[in-house]
């Protein structure tokens, strides 16, 4: 009885540092993209990226 205890903490513990894990490289790779983009020399890349900081509600200047 114990031993199902332990298995299913052990399970549930695992199941939550995946999904951890999945969320963190999620906003890393978002983060990436976002800074990446937000510095482009490219300028409607660059104005895009501008545009979507209003959007949420950012400052960049």
């Amino acid at each position: 009885m114990a031993q199902t205890r332990v298995a299913d903490y052990t399970a549930a513990v695992q199941a939550r540092a995946a999904q951890v894990l999945q969320a963190s490289l999620a906003a890393l790779l978002g983060m990436g993209l976002f800074i990446g983009v937000a510095f482009s020399h490219s300028t409607t890349i660059h104005n895009a990226a501008h545009d979507a900081r209003h959007g949420v509600a950012a400052p960049c200047h």
